[in-house]
């Protein structure tokens, strides 16, 4: 048996049409306080974490009409988007997914809130579950 590829779920992301109208149900309804909202220029994308306890809701928002996640909208609608968990480093998790039968979707880690970096397993490769990973 392998050693566990992550250390924690770090967060749930849901993809939305309008970070603000979101937050309605989120926060208003559902009562999630907010720890932070951030626009990650590198990306187009408006990304709001919610706090769930002992984990955090993560709104995505992007921020352009060329954006890929437009096109997931389009498909499915608002909703659950991936599942974040935290790992000691990005580059090294990235690194080992051959070992592990795994495709990166980009070897390359992308920019995160609070300075963090991730990166995302191809979905192929993980049974069509988009999983991504963080580290500081």
């Amino acid at each position: 048996m392998s050693e566990p590829l992550f250390k924690k779920l770090d967060h749930i992301a849901i993809v939305v049409r309008d970070t603000e109208d979101a937050l309605k149900f989120y926060q208003g309804t559902l009562g999630l306080p907010l720890v932070l909202s951030e626009v990650i220029e590198t990306g187009n994308v408006r990304l709001t974490h919610l706090d769930m306890g002992n984990l955090h809701l993560q709104l995505v928002e992007p921020l352009t009409d060329d954006h890929p996640l437009q096109t997931h909208l389009e498909k499915h609608g608002e909703g659950l988007h991936h599942l974040c968990f935290e790992t000691d480093s990005v580059d090294q998790t990235l690194a080992s997914l051959p070992n592990r039968g795994l495709k990166a979707k980009s070897d390359i880690p992308h920019d995160g809130p609070r300075g963090r970096k991730a990166g995302f397993i191809d979905a192929d490769t993980t049974r069509g579950v988009i999983w991504e990973m963080t580290s500081d």
